[in-house]
């Protein structure tokens, strides 16, 4: 086990430094320049103020249930677009499931299939024992672009305000439970 004070190299053989001098640096330079950054605040760069104009969308829903904007607003909203062939995306689909079984009274959720035929999503659905909407995407339909941004690594992971304004992105990663309901949690 390394301790915080380690010294290491990284691949090109220069020094690397620990995270625990990173945080350390971070918060001089933060104290320096007169800002702060407590334990549960976004990372310096991050923004969870909906500056992006009200978004409109709607996806082809495997059931009765719409995944679109009218259907989403009034609550905060995590929409998790993914491929059924990737491990990161069902690894993200299985903490909003885990998070829907808590707060799906307060919290909208939505998987956002890519590029599969409806049987397909919906065995994907049924064997992921998914209680909220899924819906599938034609990335021809899109013609590459959607409300969302760049959506050809997955998952992507967004979180709409009550408004229909996205507030946080995750892409090309799994995000935390913990992260997200943070996120939401500064909603309020």
């Amino acid at each position: 086990m390394f301790s915080s004070r380690s010294v290491t190299t990284n691949s090109w053989g220069k020094r690397a430094t620990s995270s625990a001098r990173v945080a350390s640096l971070l918060a001089a330079l933060c104290a320096a320049c007169g800002a702060s950054h407590a334990a549960g605040d976004p990372p310096p760069g991050a923004s969870t103020l909906a500056t992006d104009p009200e978004i409109e969308f709607e996806f082809d829903s495997l059931d009765a249930r719409p995944v679109s904007a009218a259907a989403m607003r009034g609550k905060p909203t995590v929409i998790a677009f993914v491929t059924t062939d990737s491990l990161a995306g069902q690894a993200q689909v299985d903490f909003l499931v885990a998070m829907a079984k808590h707060d799906a009274s307060r919290v909208n959720y939505a998987v956002v299939a890519i590029g599969i035929d409806r049987e397909l999503a919906e065995l994907y659905a049924k064997s992921l024992s998914l209680t909220f909407p899924v819906a599938i995407l034609d990335p021809a339909k899109a013609g590459g672009a959607t409300a969302f941004g760049d959506l050809s690594v997955v998952p992507v992971t967004v979180l709409l305000d009550p408004g229909g304004h996205v507030t946080w992105r995750a892409q090309a990663r799994v995000a935390r439970a913990d992260e997200i309901r943070r996120v939401i949690t500064l909603m309020h």
